[in-house]
């Protein structure tokens, strides 16, 4: 919405901001303010767009963060909402979305596990479940890890003796399996329990998902003493198993949720100009798991500023419960419970308990972000260290933000795959990671120099391009790497430097290592080459060589997975199935003597008749098939 001139330059900072003002409506609505290469560096809401704005043209009287980012801003848009709950939702939504530079952002956004007994089927199903509630069934959750979902199933299959198994492994067993055998499983595929009784076992075990740990205990009670005074003993012992698996579940509860069903509970510790906050989660009165996050704010923030931008990003996409406890009154408090109101029709409430058992509850999360917070500045000042020395190290101007780290995986040149992984001053960076798929046909297999050659053309390319489209200096974008280290000796670094210097780059654009394994693979002696320097060591056994082997070592799992999953998807599904006559064996044979479906295409006829289980007859078929005969 701002105009430029060509007689004068581009208006910025207050200028806009009044420029904008005379066009606001006093109505509810979010704003983006925008910087001069139209990055986004802040979302916001207000009750009255016009006089929220107009605080921004104010001169003086503003946070340092709060004048930087007036001063950045180039331009600005609106979108006005019938009321400020509308705003306070779309606002989180944008937010994370489009994580601008000057909102609090909460950096783990990942989505929870669920607990799901399928009804779709006579036998239910019990599982672990992510996504949209698609399926017919009952759902559980959220949990607050895979592990706490892991750990519960691995009781629940105890107590209930409910199937785990997929449909089509459950419509073709002949015999019970080995769950059967350990007794976790009652094997309705093999008519072993009746499907009434099976039903009964699934309701029982939503029961107890539900809350009713207590009664379904003192009924299983009654029947064992029952089956036990019938002198039905194998009956008895089955369910005092049972008994004891459910104990053991209710004793995992590492947090006492006596008198509250159902409520997420949020601390807020500060420590240094940063935050942790730990959430616990409780359904139908059991702990559920915890789980630390730590939002990205400025130093200047304060703890219900962050905590209300953390409430309304965590459930952007999560309905909430019914009871939020807070360990200290988030800003907007009402305005927030009136949103999530909204987005999930029920009452919720949220709550800063001041006694009784809640405040306790509030207090041990309030003692588990401080001690998460205190680990998190003790590894981010060695992480601070292990960069110093890096920069020392290598002769880098500053501590490095940004480190890539590369590296190839492949099996005699086939599914060849690059990897970079990225490092920063709060560790890997995985969100970052990449893969590239070698695609370079006219390549020799097991070519590393011409992969590694692809790997940096393709990366450096984009950073170009991503350069050039706004209109800065490569070495200005928030994605440019401060130091390059790639997994190889001499060869590698040489191939890399060409690429680079092929693209327009040099060395004092690109800061190179490579490192080199030492003798015998030895750890601890690795070399490092640097364009235009001698190669060098680092002394053994230094902190920063450890540091060093980590990355490299990252980069190597990073590249095998990726490589590995490439081969997996290669086995199965490749050309070679649509060749009547090749099932898995065959296929696989072919795979490992070629090494992939285009070894397989190039080949001879005498080379595919030498494959184990391939005849003169077939080889004609593979043969044909891929040369038109």
């Amino acid at each position: 919405m701002s105009e430029t001139s060509s007689n004068r330059p581009a208006r910025r900072g207050v200028d806009v901001i009044k420029d904008n003002l005379k066009r606001l409506p006093a109505k509810p609505g979010v704003y983006r303010m925008f910087g001069t290469k139209d990055e986004v560096l802040y979302v916001g809401k207000a009750r009255n767009l016009k006089a929220r704005v107009s605080n921004y043209a104010r001169l003086g009287g503003h946070t340092q963060r709060i004048a930087a980012m007036i001063a950045l801003t180039a331009r600005m848009e609106f979108v006005v909402t019938e009321t400020e709950t509308e705003a306070l939702l779309l606002e989180a939504s944008l937010i994370k979305s489009l994580k601008p530079r000057f909102n609090i952002l909460l950096r783990d956004d990942k989505s929870f596990p669920y607990i799901l007994i399928r009804r779709d089927h006579d036998y239910p199903q019990i599982l672990k479940y992510r996504g949209s509630k698609q399926e017919r069934g009952d759902y559980f959750g959220p949990f607050a890890s895979a592990n706490a979902v892991t750990r519960t199933l691995d009781t629940l299959q105890k107590a209930f003796l409910l199937r785990t198994c997929e449909d089509s492994v459950f419509s073709q067993r002949t015999r019970p399996c080995m769950l059967h055998q350990i007794k976790r499983c009652s094997a309705p595929c093999v008519d072993l329990v009746s499907e009434e009784a099976y039903t009964k076992l699934a309701d029982q075990a939503a029961d107890f998902l539900k809350g009713k740990a207590t009664d379904l205990q003192a009924d299983l009670a009654s029947e064992m003493e029952a089956a036990a005074e019938n002198m039905e003993f194998e009956r008895a012992a089955s369910l005092r198993d049972r008994i004891r698996a459910l104990a053991v579940v209710r004793a995992q509860q590492d947090i006492n949720p006596d008198g509250i069903e159902e409520a997420d509970i949020f601390s807020i510790a500060m420590e240094g100009g940063q935050s942790a906050v730990q959430v616990f989660f409780i359904r139908a009165g059991q702990n559920w798991g915890a789980t630390i996050h730590f939002p990205r704010h400025e130093k200047e923030e304060t703890a219900p500023e962050i905590l209300s931008a953390f409430l309304v990003q965590f459930y952007d996409k999560r309905p909430p419960p019914k009871l939020v406890l807070t360990n200290q009154a988030p800003d907007q408090g009402e305005l927030i419970a009136e949103a999530l109101e909204l987005k999930s029709n029920r009452k919720v409430e949220i709550r800063t308990p001041q006694r009784g058992d809640k405040r306790e509850l509030v207090a041990q999360a309030t003692r588990n972000a401080a001690e998460a917070l205190s680990r998190k500045l003790a590894e981010t000042a060695s992480q601070q260290r292990l960069l110093k020395d890096l920069a020392k190290a290598f002769d880098l101007q500053g501590e490095p933000k940004r480190v890539e780290v590369y590296d190839n995986s492949h099996i005699q040149g086939s599914n060849a795959v690059g990897g970079m992984v990225v490092a920063g001053p709060e560790g890997f960076i995985k969100g970052q990671y990449r893969k590239f798929n070698i695609k370079d046909t006219t390549l020799e297999p097991g070519d590393d120099y011409g992969m590694m050659r692809e790997v940096m053309r393709r990366r450096f390319k984009r950073l170009l391009k991503e350069a050039d489209e706004q209109k800065v200096a490569i070495s200005e974008l928030e994605t440019y790497p401060d130091l390059v280290l790639i997994d190889g000796g001499l060869g590698q670094l040489s191939a890399v430097t060409e690429t680079l210097t092929e693209l327009g780059l040099s060395a004092d654009d690109v800061t190179l290592v490579s490192i080199a394994k030492g003798p015998d693979r030895n750890a601890g002696r690795e070399k490092f080459f640097r364009p235009g320097k001698a190669p060098f060591q680092l002394p053994p056994d230094t902190p920063v060589l450890y540091y060093l082997q980590r990355l490299r070592d990252e980069a190597h799992r990073w590249a095998i997975g990726a490589h590995r999953a490439k081969r997996s998807a290669d086995i199965k599904s490749s050309p070679l199935d649509e060749i009547e006559g090749i099932g898995p064996s065959r296929k696989k044979a072919l795979l490992h003597h070629f090494g992939s479906a285009k070894g397989v295409s190039r080949a001879k006829l005498v080379d595919l008749e030498s494959v184990e289980g391939i005849n003169r007859s077939l080889a004609e078929r593979i043969y044909g098939h891929f040369n038109g005969g």
